[in-house]
């Protein structure tokens, strides 16, 4: 079985999609009968071809983006050139789905797709989205042989309303035996946020998360945040934390390699995501991550696993965009040690039971077998 992904970037690029490929990819190698190769684009700069992990890797130049997708001119004839029985690729990225499309069709051979979240922009991208949507999107849609949603509410996406019969849903997951916690003691109430950041992950909700910490300083003085990952907003935020007399508060640490990312999990008393935009947040990975860590976490009510955060009492699910709530929720989480340990307790136990890899990426594997 021989296996492309079509994902725009790919490890080291830090961001949900590339996490996504790098775990189930991970994980399908380790199946005897299959083979899994990631084509994508060359961000950032690393080795053109490489194998990590026993996935083969291939990035190819590419010639600036429009919007989030990176233009790489010479994905078509590598595609041509490929030997392959199937080809996974990843909305919302067009350009690389795109002639993942078209080359299954020429070749005959099944396409799986999976939609992480609908495509949206602002200004000139919201009007070119618009355009692709009624256009590129429905013929890639209308090739795909089966479309993966990694939660349910997902189905309610205006795009995919006349797709339902061919639609499963596979949730992401995290890898236990890497993100686990460890005996580094936790930093008294360090908080811990991770995303790109660049323009079109501001809805990851970091400026909400900036504001709230203002009036929790009021009560935890020494509350600190910890802000993982870079991207072309760096001197914005850094900015706007001085504007808000946060400079004691908060420390950006920019690029951050796995083992790092685990150890301020793991060090860290409470985790973050403040995402505001239920059609740009597909699910919410990192999430996952901090809680395979026993570390308890504040999400909103639009991330994929924060039904499973609620039932579990792993953590506390607040609205978009509600600093009351959120404020609330920060200093709650805090200030009880014993309800951080609960919450860790149950936040480990429910990703061991619901959110492994090796079992995410078994459904996939079955998807594939089926079709081809």
């Amino acid at each position: 079985m021989k296996v492309i992904q079509t994902p725009v970037r790919f490890y080291p690029f830090i961001g949900g999609v590339e996490q996504y490929v790098y775990y189930i990819s991970k994980e399908l190698v380790k199946y005897d009968d299959c083979e899994v190769k990631v084509i994508c684009a060359n961000e950032p700069n690393s080795i053109d071809k490489e194998t990590y992990n026993d996935i083969n890797i291939q990035r190819l130049n590419y010639f600036g983006k429009v919007a989030n997708t990176n233009i790489t001119l010479s994905l078509p004839t590598t595609l041509y050139k490929e030997d392959f029985d199937i080809i996974h690729t990843h909305v919302p990225t067009p350009w690389s789905s795109d002639w993942s499309n078209i080359f299954t069709r020429i070749k005959n051979k099944p396409l799986v797709v999976t939609y992480h979240n609908d495509i949206i922009g602002t200004g000139i991208a919201n009007t070119i989205a618009n355009i692709y949507n009624k256009t590129a999107l429905k013929f890639l849609l209308n090739k795909a042989d089966k479309i993966i949603i990694t939660q349910d509410d997902y189905i309610q996406s205006p795009h995919l309303q006349n797709y339902k019969d061919k639609i499963t849903t596979i949730p992401n997951g995290v890898d236990t035996n890497l993100f686990k916690p460890t005996d580094t003691p936790r930093q008294e109430n360090q908080i811990f946020f991770l995303s790109v950041l660049d323009k079109f992950h501001k809805y990851k909700g970091l400026d909400y998360l900036l504001e709230a910490l203002v009036n929790v300083k009021k009560t935890i003085p020494s509350v600190k945040l910890i802000v993982g990952g870079k991207g072309e907003l760096m001197e914005y935020y850094q900015e706007k934390v001085k504007n808000l007399g946060l400079e004691d508060n908060v420390e950006f640490k920019g690029f951050l390699t796995d083992e790092e990312v685990i150890k301020h999990y793991a060090e860290s008393e409470l985790f973050i995501l403040p995402s505001i935009s239920s059609l740009q947040e597909g699910f919410g990975i990192v999430v996952l991550e901090a809680l395979s860590c026993k570390t308890p976490v504040i999400s909103t009510d639009i991330v994929g696993v924060s039904d499973d955060v609620i039932k579990t009492n792993s953590g506390i699910i607040v609205p978009p965009k509600d600093m009351n709530s959120l404020e609330e929720a920060i200093i709650q989480i805090l200030t009880d040690k014993k309800l951080q340990k609960t919450m860790g307790e149950n936040g480990r136990k429910l990703v061991q039971e619901k959110y492994e890899w090796k079992s995410i990426a078994k459904e996939i594997y079955k998807v594939y077998e089926e079709l081809i």
